[in-house]
């Protein structure tokens, strides 16, 4: 099959609908993932400890994943994954009926696991695609979210409407979720040939010679460009998810709203990641890498310290769009960097081990934040937030200002 008839367009659409239905998920884990383990273990003061949960289990499980995805293909470790969250999900139902503190950090570890392999899903994205449109190739397949982001607030704000915050008006959400899991495993099903194939495909077709061995991770990262965008992707991912998950507890238990508010609020933070996506991915591929990184950040840092002032629902939301939109600018813009830089065989295991320390980073500031949000308020989390995700820009633009321009590997 030459590269012109291979089903591109319709492994786009079918890992596009993944995203938009798991990124549904994803959302009930940010809204009340802090909130379940408060209400299952009683413990308050440990409340960042249910995102740190969540996201350890991501960072041990995203190098795995990404070397297995090199050896057996993407689509295997994609249908696994789905399989987790929704026995993730299932489980942490099940603990918020018996009160298990066991069960509900057994839930959040598969359910860490499944979003590690789920963010993956961006290697299969840039698989099909050349390097001159790699950014928007992967764009097209993260813009799926923004459906996710409707559906999330329509399925779950109902769920949690009039209902007072106890353990067991959780039950039915995680269900909810679980079930959607699988929906998103079903839909996988549907993409074919394996989008390595496809790379694979595309490399032959446009190299002489055989294709070169996979080089190790150590020399992987000594590549022009490796760790600059493995730099703002650390600062990015790991800012933007401790943020995110402590925006939940953040909004109940000092801005005094209810539950059900969070939901739009988380909602509009997922709009924020994907809605641009497709002008993002364009522009990427046009004004370069670096200044894509470094903007993004920029846009992080203005949104996390707003939250120094804004209380508002609506103004809590506008925040996290921004905080949302500044990740996908820097996020797009690293996976295509990294995606430039290997060869198929190679990609899984260096974007896995990307977000293998990203994951850690964020369990890190989760914990930290959380600690910081119970004893000093927000201001800490806020101030703190922001400190870090500007703190690579300046870095960012001396190095292009005295970049050479490398060899990208197809």
């Amino acid at each position: 099959m030459s590269t012109a008839e291979l089903p591109i367009r319709r492994n786009t659409i079918l890992l596009a609908a993944t995203m938009a239905v798991f990124s549904a998920v994803v959302q009930l884990v940010a809204a009340v993932s802090s909130l379940t383990f408060v209400l299952v273990t009683g413990v308050e003061g440990l409340l960042g400890l249910g995102p740190a949960i969540f996201l350890t289990a991501s960072a041990l499980t995203a190098l795995p994943a990404g070397r297995a995805m090199d050896r057996v293909g993407r689509k295997p470790v994609i249908a696994l994954g789905f399989l987790l969250a929704a026995f993730g999900c299932f489980l942490t139902a099940l603990a918020t009926q018996i009160e298990s503190a066991l069960a509900v950090i057994a839930g959040f570890a598969l359910m860490g696991a499944a979003g590690a392999i789920a963010l993956l899903i961006r290697t299969a994205a840039g698989d099909m695609y050349p390097p001159e449109r790699r950014a928007r190739g992967i764009s097209l397949v993260l813009f799926g979210s923004v459906f996710g982001a409707i559906l999330g607030p329509a399925v779950f704000s109902p769920l949690f409407a009039g209902k007072h915050l106890e353990v067991d008006a959780l039950t039915v959400p995680w269900l909810a979720a679980g079930g959607m899991a699988l929906v998103a495993l079903a839909i996988s099903a549907g993409v074919r040939p394996d989008p390595k194939v496809i790379a694979e495909q595309i490399g032959a077709a446009t190299r002489q010679g055989p294709p070169r061995p996979a080089a190790p991770l150590r020399e992987i990262i000594r590549r022009p460009g490796v760790i600059p965008a493995m730099v703002a992707a650390l600062a990015s991912f790991s800012v933007m998810v401790s943020v995110m998950n402590l925006t939940g507890y953040m909004v109940v238990n000092h801005h005094q709203h209810s539950q059900s508010d969070v939901f739009p609020i988380v909602g509009a933070h997922v709009l924020g990641m994907y809605a641009l996506v497709l002008v993002v991915g364009a522009l990427i591929d046009r004004i370069g890498r670096t200044t894509s990184l470094a903007f993004g950040l920029a846009v992080m840092g203005l949104s996390c310290i707003g939250l120094l002032w804004i209380e508002s629902v609506v103004g809590t939301a506008v925040l996290l769009f921004g905080l949302g939109l500044g990740w996908n600018l820097s996020f797009v813009a690293a996976t295509a960097e990294l995606a430039d830089r290997t060869a198929p065989a190679e990609r899984g295991k260096l974007l896995g081990l990307n977000d293998l320390v990203a994951a850690l980073l964020g369990a890190a500031l989760a914990l930290l934040g959380g600690a910081a949000l119970e004893g000093l308020g927000v201001a800490a989390l806020a101030i703190g937030a922001t400190a870090l995700v500007v703190a690579p820009i300046a870095w960012l633009l001396a190095r292009r200002r005295r970049a050479v321009v490398e060899p990208e590997l197809a």
